[in-house]
């Protein structure tokens, strides 16, 4: 299967609602349209996470960005797109996306892709797709896709053939807090 035909079908898979399985830019993923609440819902079921524990988006450009956040500081736009690792924002003011991708307080997480499958499935689908390790919450997060436990891999509706056999291993993105009043904090380095 072609990489084009994969992120076909897994588009296609999303836009009915379906939870799939693919490689991202730091480990491999949970994902579905970040805008369904339904398949976001069933995210929490997969990994038996808790609610209160919100999951992040992925985007592919600058544009889709803005859309989904009420107002994007520039200095946030700056280290997402300058940063050497993937860096995961947690900014105020989510909109448009699934209230269940949402914290209390408003904020939501979003990251940054220029990675070739999970950049292609944002470009497609033409909205931002969740992005959460395929694990059972509290369980490693599995960098290469023989990690994935097969409880993970019989939930979801589809699994990328892409970079199946890939064994290079990448660490879980770097998070910060950018506040509209430009505060600054990092979560996780």
């Amino acid at each position: 299967m072609t990489l084009k035909d994969d992120i076909e079908a897994a588009v296609a898979c999303m836009r009915q609602g379906g939870v799939i399985l693919y490689p991202t830019d730091t480990v491999w993923g949970i994902g579905c349209d970040a805008t369904r609440t339904d398949a976001v819902q069933r995210i929490f079921e997969i990994k038996h996470r808790a609610e209160s524990k919100a999951l992040i988006a992925l985007v592919n450009s600058r544009d889709m960005l803005e859309r989904y956040v009420e107002s994007l500081p520039d200095v946030a736009w700056e280290l997402m797109s300058l940063s050497e690792r993937p860096l995961t924002a947690v900014l105020d003011g989510a909109c448009g996306l699934s209230a269940a991708m949402t914290g209390a307080d408003g904020t939501v997480g979003i990251r940054l892709t220029a990675e070739a499958y999970s950049s292609g499935l944002c470009r497609r689908l033409r909205r931002p797709v969740v992005s959460t390790s395929a694990n059972i919450s509290g369980q490693p997060s599995p960098a290469i896709f023989s990690e994935i436990s097969h409880d993970i891999i019989d939930a979801v509706d589809y699994v990328a053939s892409y970079r199946r056999d890939d064994t290079s291993r990448s660490r879980p993105s770097a998070v910060v807090r950018i506040a509209s009043d430009l505060t600054v904090k990092i979560l996780r380095q």
